[in-house]
C-alpha cells in the first residue's frame, strides 16, 4: 500500500488559493521500495462557495485534488508496486563470476 504525501504548495499570497501541489507516493514492502515524486497544477476561483484558502486546507483535501486533475492514483501505485516486484526478482544480472 502506498503512502502518498503533499510535498510542498506553491500559492498565491493576496488569497491564499494554491496553483501547483508537489506530490510524493512511496510504497515500501520489506528492503525493497520504491517512490514517485510528480506535480499537478489548479485553477481557482476565490470567490467561488467551495474555495478553501492555503491556511485552511488539509493533505488529504490536496491529495483529492491531485487525483481528481489527472494523477492517476492506482496507474501510479501498480507502477510503484511493479517496480518492487523486479526489484525483489530480477531478470537481469551483471558481474563477472570470479
Amino acid at each position: 500500500m502506498a503512502t502518498w504525501t503533499i510535498a510542498n504548495l506553491e500559492h498565491n499570497v493576496a488569497d491564499g488559493g494554491v496553483t501547483v501541489a508537489h506530490w510524493r507516493a512511496t510504497d515500501v514492502d520489506g528492503d525493497y521500495s520504491a517512490s514517485r515524486y510528480g506535480t499537478c497544477g489548479f485553477t481557482y476561483d476565490a470567490s467561488a462557495s467551495d474555495f478553501t484558502p492555503y491556511d485552511d486546507l488539509t493533505e488529504s483535501q490536496v491529495l483529492g485534488w491531485c487525483w481528481a486533475n489527472g494523477v492517476d492514483q492506482s496507474a501510479i501505485e501498480a507502477s510503484l508496486a511493479a517496480k518492487i516486484e523486479a526489484d525483489k526478482n530480477p531478470t537481469q544480472a551483471s558481474g563477472v563470476p570470479w
